[in-house]
């Protein structure tokens, strides 16, 4: 596990005890009940359940909470599938990428469920971003092409291409609902204690524990725990009100899944970086198996409160990758679209929120591209709950 990869902190244990939360909930029938574990993961979408199998791995004592039901539709980490995209040119990114793909690999192993399917990605749009991304991975060693606009449309006759197009042949997407489940049931395995329909309402450090106030069916009850990990996806904020987190802007996004044209064809998983103002924003997507070919704009959607969205698309928007699809996908019908609502939680830079402070380690702000990680973030923040020494690469500390 490289240091650049999984390695993270910015603790600072001599400090006096760090608030979380407001004002405990009252007390509910047989009053609050009170257990103990060593680790707390607050959130059970996938990087809780991944942050839950790294540290059950270990051997550690750990308890994960989810507030909503499994399997819901109301976060990020819903769905069949998401973009296995290796094209990043910054070398952290790329260290926690070959450490995510190890880590699905493991994951696969142990629990006999295929989670990557590697039927290639191409990257197209920007002439110089896929020069940079080039370089970068073939500096690695990575397998990467740069084909010319005619070779990409006779490889994959349903896209258009202007420009330079790089082929990475080593990505795809990974079988997120899939991963999710091998994710859950292997943490169940080694022992881990997960239990969904349970919401921490407050918490509280102390100088020798972080107390939780729960919620589960009416009743409360009280978790303290050495450590706790937040990995709250876009209701981060509401659980931390008090924490030196940067700002986390949640946006509802409306990808949608367009039905293919004509007989079969090969579809890689794709990133088209447009110019703006043609449309609103860059373009990603990758088919899935049984639902058509998913395409969605990156990052263009309203700012929302989590527990107030429409879980509609924009109309405004919806007709924008309308024309997208009928302009650049030629083997798409541009008129079939199956709206997908979904949260992005994102940092003003994109980049990821992995660090700790005291007792409170904090998972946040993956900015509508982290799922591909997600293993490697598990291990990174494993690493930070249980060695306050840890560090992870500089993009993704908390400022001093």
């Amino acid at each position: 596990m490289t240091d650049a990869a999984a390695r993270a902190c910015g603790c600072d244990g001599a400090r006096a005890a760090f608030r979380v939360g407001a004002a405990r909930p009252p007390e509910t029938r047989g009053g609050p009940v009170t257990e103990h574990v060593s680790h707390l993961v607050v959130g059970g979408g996938a990087m809780g359940l991944a942050t839950t199998w790294q540290l059950a791995r270990r051997g550690h004592t750990v308890l994960a909470l989810e507030r909503f039901e499994r399997g819901h539709e109301l976060g990020a980490s819903h769905g069949a599938t998401r973009n296995f995209n290796n094209a990043y040119a910054e070398e952290h990114y790329l260290d926690l990428l070959g450490l995510a793909r190890a880590e699905w690999d493991e994951l696969a192993r142990v629990t006999g469920e295929p989670l990557l399917r590697l039927h290639g990605l191409v990257t197209h749009g920007d002439d110089a971003r896929v020069a940079e991304t080039h370089a970068a991975l073939t500096a690695r060693g990575e397998r990467a092409t740069v084909l010319d606009p005619a070779e990409a449309s006779r490889r994959w006759s349903g896209m258009r291409f202007a420009g330079d197009v790089l082929f990475t042949p080593d990505a795809g997407v990974v079988r997120a609902e899939a991963a999710l489940a091998a994710l859950e049931r292997d943490a169940r395995v080694r022992g881990a204690d997960l239990r969904f329909g349970h919401a921490v309402v407050a918490l509280e450090e102390h100088a020798d524990h972080v107390s939780a106030a729960v919620v589960a069916d009416g009743s409360r009850y009280d978790i303290t725990a050495d450590v706790v990990v937040v990995t709250a996806g876009a209701w981060t904020s509401k659980v931390l009100p008090g924490f030196p987190l940067p700002r986390l802007t949640v946006t509802e996004e409306s990808p949608a899944h367009f039905a293919a044209r004509g007989a079969a064809q090969a579809w890689p998983s794709f990133n088209h970086l447009l110019p703006r103002p043609s449309y609103p924003g860059n373009v990603y997507g990758m088919p899935t198996p049984g639902e058509g070919v998913k395409v969605g704009f990156h990052h263009v959607g309203p700012v929302v409160d989590p527990d107030r969205r429409t879980l509609r698309p924009v109309p405004e928007l919806a007709a924008r990758l309308r024309d997208y699809v009928d302009e650049w996908m030629p083997g798409l019908d541009a008129d079939s679209a199956a709206p997908i609502s979904c949260t992005y939680t994102s940092t003003d830079s994109e980049d990821f929120v992995l660090d700790r402070r005291g007792r409170v380690v904090v998972g946040a702000g993956f900015s509508g591209h982290g799922f591909k990680f997600t293993p490697a973030v598990g291990a990174v923040l494993a690493d930070l709950a249980t060695d306050d020494r840890a560090r992870a690469a500089e993009a993704f500390r908390l400022p001093d």
